[in-house]
């Protein structure tokens, strides 16, 4: 079901779903914010939830030289 929700976010390789996590990758914080913000708008059109004490946010991982932004679950 979220798949097929965040399909084309997900084509983008910016995000990846698998059953109850959403993981983020971003090299900026702008997409970043505007990812987490389409992502909760399709969420609660599809009457779907987030629990906050599983969502974790800001995460900087360094990848292939790039620092990247990470999520577990969008945060609002």
């Amino acid at each position: 079901m979220i798949n097929n929700i965040l399909r084309d976010l997900i084509d983008t390789g910016d995000i990846a779903a698998f059953i109850d996590n959403i993981l983020m990758g971003t090299e900026d914080e702008k997409k970043h914010n505007n990812i987490v913000k389409e992502i909760l708008k399709r969420m609660k059109a599809n009457n779907l939830y987030l629990k906050p004490e599983k969502c974790k946010n800001n995460i900087k991982q360094k990848t292939r030289g790039y620092t990247r932004k990470l999520s577990k679950g969008p945060r609002s």
